[in-house]
């Protein structure tokens, strides 16, 4: 699903990343976890090329970031379902049109649309809240319509970046257990963040990032 092969990145002449390597299966739950400014939100913009590497190779979802040209790369993000910790909605479209959008900018026929949406809703508990305006939705149910969003393509791959990061700790929960939910019906989840007790609540293998370099941790060390 996922191979980082001696990767190095830069930004003004300070390595953020220095000959990582990473390798992730399908259907697998990882955890990413990190010091502020380790470059995990870097390494997630690999994986969705938003971010090129200066060296080594990005492998994922059957596409490399030596081979993939600047026109495919929408392709490749439709393969990938992204969930950010402030959300992103368009503010000025209710739920159901929330979800369509990554839908509609794909041409799909407008009776998949509504059918594909009303599954993603389902699956996130929002059916109820289909014609609801982003500022009306709590927090929690906000990040329910960005997961539903993410996985109205019937993604084979979930990144998360910090999706808990501005949640209350029930809410952070309910995530949580939508995420295993997800992860258990066979999608792989690349979860970053700041949450240990997340982390331990919901065991699942960890990688850590520091100084550059990625490496394995054992849930019994504090991450």
């Amino acid at each position: 699903m996922i191979e980082l092969r001696n990767i190095s990145v830069s930004f003004d002449g300070q390595e953020v990343l220095s000959g990582l390597n990473f390798s992730m299966k399908s259907g697998e739950f990882v955890y990413l976890v990190g010091p502020t400014g380790a470059g995990k939100s870097s390494l997630l913009r690999l994986l969705y090329m938003d971010l090129k590497p200066d060296a080594g190779t990005v492998h994922v979802a059957g596409y490399d970031s030596e081979r993939t040209k600047t026109r495919d790369i929408p392709h490749l993000r439709r393969k990938l379902g992204i969930v950010f910790q402030d959300f992103k909605l368009l503010e000025d479209r209710d739920v159901y049109d929330n979800v369509a959008f990554a839908l509609y900018v794909t041409n799909t026929k407008r009776s998949d649309i509504k059918k594909r949406v009303l599954q993603a809703l389902a699956e996130v508990g929002l059916t109820h809240k289909r014609g609801q305006m982003p500022h009306e939705l709590s927090g929690g149910e906000q990040q329910r319509v960005v997961i539903a969003r993410a996985l109205v393509n019937a993604p084979s791959l979930l990144l998360a970046d910090e999706p808990t990061g501005n949640l209350d700790p029930h809410a952070s929960s309910e995530i949580m257990e939508l995420l295993r939910k997800i992860n258990m019906r066979g999608t792989a989840i690349l979860m970053a963040t700041h949450n240990y007790d997340l982390v331990r609540k919901y065991p699942a293998r960890i990688v850590k990032l520091e100084n550059g370099k990625l490496f394995e941790v054992e849930l019994k060390e504090k991450p």
